[in-house]
């Protein structure tokens, strides 16, 4: 397969991703991140009673033509303790912020502008006009309003919407399920004895916090060693498990002993493209085996990484219901001068800054080699330079994304 530019093989790959139809029920404490499968209709009315603004009196406003106007203390209201009374002419019912307003009174006058002669006295000093300080029943939502719009990813404001709304659970959209194997018999799991010639598996982590951050259910497969056989019952054990995207690391190649891309065949796997105009990330391959997405990453860190940004968040977001983020792609102004490009599009590691009119600038590290994992770490956005992009000037316009 001939180099795809990396605008097509992103179309390629996103062309049919819908959000997952199977739903489940998830308690509030969990909701943060997860998407809405239907629409959230209030259970109750918010607040189900007139209410206090504020803390001071509740009185008539008919009884405030002459001020000051001396009243009759009858009661207290409190915010779980409602005054069960009427306020009649004459009378007041000290109360609080939220407390309930008692029947009969239709105006709450702030403590600040009274004053107790006595204890069963409250003097007013200002008038204030019916319905002051006072929120009404349903202020915030009545019964059967919509809280939430179905495909709505929670936030915490609307996390909060729905408990109050009378939800202690909520149907939302299954989480697309990504299985990461680490492939190559190089490798050793973190914490264990690095021998000659061997590296510590470290990319499958950095793939795992994005795919969780972008709305995933992550199983790890750990480690995979460069065997056929042991590939082969790896993409056998996903299918098996229910995985959405069976993501691998190394071995996408075209070496030897880069077995990947054959194993994938060989189990029935429809490769969508190999191999794309992008650097780091050429050695990337894509494609599908019935309803199972396979991506397989190329194992140097930042390719893999870059690669994870471009084209797997996007697919679990997608997968998710979460596509409501849009173009990823912001605008700034390069800090230093770059040569022109050659044929494949370039995501260089770059320090972003802000000026005081809020412009971003764009300033690539000095090194750019993928193998290097501290570099990705030191970024702060990958500044995006098209195929064929000309030399370019400190100030020149930009794209980039934004690394969290």
């Amino acid at each position: 397969m001939s180099l795809m530019p990396v605008e097509d093989a992103q179309a390629l790959l996103l062309r049919d991703a819908v959000p997952l139809q199977t739903t489940e029920d998830v308690a509030l404490a969990d909701l943060v991140g997860r998407v809405a499968a239907t629409e959230l209709v209030a259970r109750r009315t918010q607040p189900d009673f007139d209410a206090s603004a504020m803390d001071g009196y509740a009185v008539r406003a008919d009884d405030l033509h002459h001020l000051p106007a001396e009243l009759r203390l009858v009661g207290e209201s409190a915010a779980g303790l409602a005054f069960a009374g009427t306020v009649g002419p004459g009378e007041a019912v000290r109360i609080f912020t939220g407390a309930p307003v008692p029947c009969g009174a239709d105006t709450v006058i702030i403590q600040e502008n009274t004053e107790r002669p006595a204890a069963d006295v409250v003097r007013i000093h200002e008038r204030e006009a019916k319905g002051r300080n006072i929120r009404p029943a349903g202020n915030d939502f009545r019964e059967g309003a919509v809280l939430v719009a179905r495909g709505t990813r929670f936030r915490a404001a609307a996390v909060a919407l729905a408990a109050s709304g009378g939800y202690g659970a909520v149907p939302v959209l299954r989480r697309p399920r990504v299985a990461i194997a680490a492939t190559g018999d190089e490798l050793v799991a973190p914490g264990e004895p690095v021998g000659p010639s061997q590296i510590v598996a470290s990319n499958s982590y950095g793939i795992a916090a994005l795919a969780r951050a972008a709305g995933a259910e992550v199983v790890d497969y750990g480690i995979v060693r460069d065997d056929e056989r042991i590939l082969g019952a790896c993409v056998d054990k996903a299918i098996a498990d229910g995985i959405d995207i069976l993501v691998t690391i190394g071995g996408a190649s075209v070496g030897d002993r880069d077995l990947v891309a054959p194993v994938l065949q060989s189990r029935g796997v429809a490769l969508d493209f190999w191999k794309i105009a992008m650097r780091p990330g050429k050695p990337m391959m894509a494609g599908r085996l019935g309803a199972m997405r396979v991506l397989g990453l190329p194992g140097n860190p930042a390719s893999s990484l870059v690669t994870t940004e471009l084209f797997l968040v996007p697919l679990i977001e997608r997968l998710a219901g979460r596509a409501d983020r849009g173009d990823r792609f912001l605008r700034g102004r390069l800090g230093s001068t770059l040569p022109a490009n050659d044929h494949r599009a370039e995501f260089m590691r770059a320090h972003l800054s802000e000026d005081a009119e809020g412009r971003f600038h764009l300033t690539p590290l000095p090194r750019q080699d993928s193998s290097l994992l501290s570099i990705f770490a030191e970024a702060d956005a990958l500044l995006y330079r098209p195929a064929n992009a000309p030399a370019a000037a400190i100030g020149d316009e930009c794209r980039f994304i934004r690394l969290d």
